[in-house]
């Protein structure tokens, strides 16, 4: 009898990816063997918390008295579209063959609860091991499974995963209940999205209330320089400064010459990458995770979903082979040179999970020339971060003149600088990228002549320049992510090198903008993230206790504590119980000033009852869907059944297939004869994602 471990993968292309690395070819269906392993994968979440109507079936409906919602014992469920993967990974888990199990999903905390919840689900009680590596290059997958951990060393982060999961399922199903019930409009309120929506409404309120206001400078020029007054509120002021001087003096009265040196960056968290690819090149924060995470897959970058900016002293010798490649494969580096501090990088302390994101050896053999333009872009920009991070720093003078004239103070600054270090790398990959903006030189950076106490200009030219006060600048993607990464950490004491802080974690941010975006609440216009009138509506609304980032800077230290050992998952959940309570307590209606907010609810006409639930079915703009939330039931107005028969589904059709579950339609077209016939159309509906029909003759 031969013993196996079971490894099971976050996805497909990750368990191709260990199967080569460690010499298994053998297909099978749903997995590979070979080598005493079976290695399969998850497809993404392939088990999560059932929905309300699991625990009662008059959750169906959405009912202000229904709630809160308080699962006792927590259900799971699979989705209908994975159930043969998780039948297959059940079957493995419980053949007699395999001894034990090796969690290989994404070393990380939503990488371990899609192996728990799995493993759960299926009443799997076998002992497991976890792989915990931060590259897919087949000689880190090969280390990874010669230094495998005991899987109960990560039951806290499981716990930490699984307090996040309940905790915005209790929040997100009673509050968005809640107050969609009070309003009579569907209105999503999340543990993240929200507080994330009100600052989206916040900056938005500011551009809105600004108030313009007009300022002024007086300038003298002394030759090859100018200098400039403060700022002068009134024109007339700015004016008498400017018939004072013009034609006078000015003397020089104090020369400040500073040697300034500026440190390189660190290496890129994901945040960071996500930052600069949106301000470089108009990424979204979704479309750089996607492309990194395409990138680890093909073994040509780490890890992405790390809030680490550091690498391990362990990993200095594969810095400077990956450092020597950049320089070599890289258009932007050639002919770079300079000595490394790869020190600069090194701080075990403060890598947890993972590492920073870097390129990988595999750079070594890749022909960059035939990666799509996207992932070359990101590949480019991390190799880039690497250069600059090791590179030496930047250094320049920095020159500040106060000058006298007719009684006024003028300040002149400029720099010059010493060794341009990591800058002239940075400004070399901006030009070759084409990156760089034009123009960006301010009056700082100008060049002065040689000035010294005392030294005086004859004659100087006076001028009054005019300027006007401008508002807070819209949302990015890029400062957005910031704005994400620092919310509420000053308004909660966290926990000493707490790994998650503000609003969300790196591996999430891009999934709540994108959701704000897709649900209505926000929008795009070019690179600027901008509230809709319905997200302004309902920040509104909402209660500070949902929209504050206070209160997700303290769930996410307190999850960090219990990813740590250091707070009980139940301490934790209990506070969200009370708080989830003490919303369904306080609020039962909508405030007077604010109950016709969204409009006075329209009556929609009912075309016939949902199959499935039994709930009413509408019509909508693209199909006939059923009102129950929670029911995916929906007759698509361009289905292909429909379509290929140049028949449009309407709302007669639909009326009388939810009815008898079948019709007469006259006309239908064949695509294989090109003429017409008769026939009975029924609705075949399999409780599927899309919805079936079939053709029935002679009846």
């Amino acid at each position: 009898m031969s013993q196996h471990k079971l490894v099971i993968a976050e996805k497909p292309s990750v368990a191709a990816a260990i199967a080569k690395a460690l010499g298994i070819t053998e297909r099978k269906d749903g997995y590979l063997q070979g080598g005493g392993y079976i290695i399969s994968w998850c497809i993404g979440h392939l088990v999560g918390l059932a929905n309300a109507a699991a625990y009662d079936e008059k959750y169906a409906k959405w009912r202000h008295d229904d709630l809160p919602i308080m699962p006792e014992e927590w259900k799971l469920v699979t989705g209908r579209d994975k159930a043969k993967q998780f039948d297959i990974l059940k079957t493995l888990m419980h053949d007699k063959d395999v001894t034990s199990l090796v969690c290989a999903t994404d070393a990380g905390r939503e990488g371990e609860l899609i192996f728990r919840l799995v493993y759960e689900q299926a009443g799997c009680t076998k002992p497991f091991e976890r792989l915990w590596i931060s590259s897919m290059e087949d000689a880190a997958i090969r280390s990874g499974f010669m230094n495998l951990k005991d899987g109960g060393e990560y039951d806290n982060l499981y716990a930490s995963a699984l307090c996040r999961a309940k905790a915005d399922w209790l929040v997100g199903i009673n509050a968005t209940r809640l107050f969609t019930t009070i309003y009579n409009h569907k209105l999503n309120v999340g543990r993240v999205q929200s507080p994330t929506l009100a600052m989206l409404v916040e900056r938005d309120a500011q551009i809105k209330g600004f108030q313009k206001e007009k300022y002024y400078h007086a300038r003298i020029g002394c030759g090859g320089f100018e200098a400039a007054s403060d700022r002068i509120n009134d024109k007339e002021d700015a004016e008498l400064a400017q018939d004072v001087c013009n034609g006078r003096p000015a003397a020089v009265v104090s020369v400040d010459e500073e040697h300034k040196t500026v440190n390189p960056p660190r290496l890129y968290d994901l945040t960071t990458l996500q930052r600069e690819a949106n301000r470089l090149y108009g990424y979204t924060a979704q479309q750089t995770l996607d492309l990194v995470q395409t990138l680890y897959e093909k073994k040509l970058c780490t890890y992405p979903r790390t809030d680490s900016q550091y690498l391990t002293g362990d990993m200095e010798d594969t810095a400077r082979r990956v450092m020597a490649t950049v320089i070599a494969k890289m258009d932007f580096a050639a002919g770079v040179d300079f000595t490394p501090d790869i020190g600069r990088v090194i701080n075990n302390a403060k890598v947890t999970d993972h590492h920073a994101v870097i390129p990988t050896v595999e750079l070594e053999k890749t022909d960059l020339a035939a990666l799509p333009g996207t992932e070359r872009e990101i590949l480019s920009l991390i190799s880039f971060k690497l250069l600059c991070a090791v590179a030496e720093p930047h250094i320049f003078e920095s020159v500040t003149a106060t000058l006298e004239c007719g009684g006024y103070s003028f300040t002149a600054k400029g720099k010059s600088v010493l060794a341009g270090g990591w800058k002239a790398i940075e400004h070399r990959f901006k030009r070759m990228t084409k990156t760089e903006k034009e123009d960006t030189d301010t009056a700082e950076d100008a060049i002065l002549p040689p000035l010294s106490d005392g030294q005086t200009f004859e004659n100087v030219a006076a001028s009054v320049t005019e300027h006007t006060t401008t508002p807070p600048k819209a949302y990015t993607e890029d400062t957005l992510l910031s704005a994400m990464e620092s919310a509420g950490s000053d308004e909660v004491e966290l926990a000493q090198d707490a790994e998650k802080k503000g609003l969300g974690t790196p591996a999430t941010r891009a999934s709540i903008i994108e959701k704000l975006v897709s649900s209505g609440f926000a929008e795009r216009k070019k690179k600027q993230l901008l509230p809709t009138e319905n997200g302004i509506k309902l920040i509104t609304v909402l209660p500070d206790a949902v929209k504050s980032a206070k209160l997700t800077a303290e769930w996410e230290n307190a999850l960090t504590l219990i990813a740590k050992g250091q707070l009980s998952p139940d301490d934790f959940m209990n506070d969200i119980a009370s708080l989830v309570k003490g919303l369904c307590i306080t609020y039962y209606r909508a405030d007077d000033d604010k109950k016709d907010l969204f409009g006075q609810a329209q009556e929609k006409e009912i075309i016939g009852l949902c199959p499935r639930c039994g709930n009413p079915v509408v019509e909508g703009k693209k199909n006939f869907y059923c009102q129950n939330r929670d029911c995916q039931f929906a007759m698509w107005k361009d289905d292909r059944f429909f379509v290929s028969k140049k028949k449009n589904l309407k709302k007669n059709i639909a009326a009388a297939l939810l009815k008898d579950g079948k019709i007469t339609v006259k006309g239908l077209y064949s695509e294989k004869s090109g003429k017409t016939y008769d026939a009975t159309v029924l609705l075949a509906d399999t409780g599927d994602k899309y919805v079936n029909y079939r053709l029935e003759f002679g009846k």
